[in-house]
């Protein structure tokens, strides 16, 4: 059963949507805090690819990648399979970075809806990874990802 987040972000349905969908917007939020993501390649429509690199960059962060041996950067990869510009977007995520388990592909559905004020609401749906640890730390992930989304577009 997919897990749903949800938030309300202060920008149109129109700019979330460029923010979601351009190298320029991606590199500004998609990264956890204390990492930097550089998109690489970007082809928008069903079957095309988004990858970028995400590196670590906070002090903390950088500690932690390599005290458990980890490389500072990682390449990522995802598929897009339905595009509705500008009110849903979907892309399976290229799982390939878990150690004793296969490559896999994991599915996000995003639905941008208008609000109020000018506001977009983002209803986020997402599959689970392949046990509970592994799909809390990708909820925790995507949720951290909306909060620097919400942060950016309330801060222009």
């Amino acid at each position: 059963m997919n897990e749903i987040i949800e938030r309300t972000v202060s920008a149109t349905p129109q700019r979330v949507w460029e923010l979601w969908t351009t190298p320029e917007g991606i590199s500004r939020w998609w990264a956890p805090d204390g990492f930097r993501t550089d998109v690489t390649a970007l082809d928008l429509r069903p079957g095309g690819a988004l990858e970028y690199t995400m590196t670590a960059v906070g002090p903390e962060q950088v500690a932690f990648m390599e005290q458990n041996g980890m490389p500072l950067s990682t390449a990522s990869r995802k598929r897009f399979t339905e595009i509705e510009e500008p009110t849903r977007l979907a892309y399976a995520s290229i799982i390939d970075f878990v150690p004793g388990h296969d490559e896999y592909e994991q599915l996000t559905e995003i639905e941008l809806h208008p609000a109020e004020d000018d506001g977009t609401r983002i209803v986020m749906h997402v599959e689970p990874l392949h046990d509970e640890v592994w799909t809390q730390r990708l909820l925790a992930g995507r949720a951290n990802e909306l909060d620097n989304l919400a942060a950016l577009v309330a801060a222009v």
